[in-house]
């Protein structure tokens, strides 16, 4: 069962319905308890930094989702949903994340039209199984005017160019995050999508 989980941040059909293209159980989860019975976890993310972690926390997901990913079941974050992973975010202020992966989320330096919205390449320096398929330099949308920054360069699997070359893509063991839509990435995106279902 992949769990897709419901915080109150919009609308979240498109992912919903992009996961139940490759015939997998999927259910969009508003309950914390539910996480434990889930085989693989997704964290969608649109929106603020901050309302986004005062959400997973008022409606008590935090720890779950901590000790989901301690048992080591694949976990994928989405756009926020990977800024999420990270320390920190300096977006509307200082606001603390879930500290899975230690780093930052930045705002992109001025000089490029911010947000960043549209196509661009993702390099990828760590091969790994949601890359299958895929080729290195292939096009993904996003939408959004922060970025992560890792402490570990070991824990960025795709890097993007955008003013400043960042993480787009993280890795480390189980825990995946991608900061492109891959429900809006056609073809590519949706084989990223069937990657990380058939781990």
């Amino acid at each position: 069962m992949i769990a897709i989980i419901d915080y109150n941040i919009g609308n979240i059909g498109s992912v919903c319905k992009a996961f139940e293209r490759f015939g997998h159980d999927v259910r969009l989860i508003n309950d914390p308890r539910g996480i434990a019975a889930a085989d693989k976890v997704v964290l969608p993310g649109v929106g603020a930094f901050g309302d986004s972690m005062g959400n997973l926390s008022r409606l008590g997901f935090v720890t779950p989702l901590r000790e989901y990913i301690a048992t080591g079941k694949p976990f994928l974050g989405i756009c926020v949903g990977l800024q999420l992973l990270l320390t920190e975010s300096e977006e509307k202020g200082m606001h603390p994340g879930l500290n899975i992966i230690p780093g930052q989320v930045l705002r992109f330096p001025e000089g490029e039209k911010i947000p960043q919205i549209g196509w661009n390449q993702v390099r990828i320096v760590k091969q790994g199984p949601l890359f299958r398929g895929i080729p290195d330099n292939a096009y993904f949308y996003f939408v959004h005017s922060f970025y992560a920054r890792p402490g570990s360069p070991s824990d960025a699997a795709g890097l993007t160019a955008y003013g400043v070359e960042y993480a787009s893509v993280l890795q480390r063991e189980n825990i995946f995050g991608v900061q492109f839509h891959p429900e809006k990435s056609q073809k590519t995106g949706l084989k990223l999508i069937e990657n990380f279902c058939s781990f």
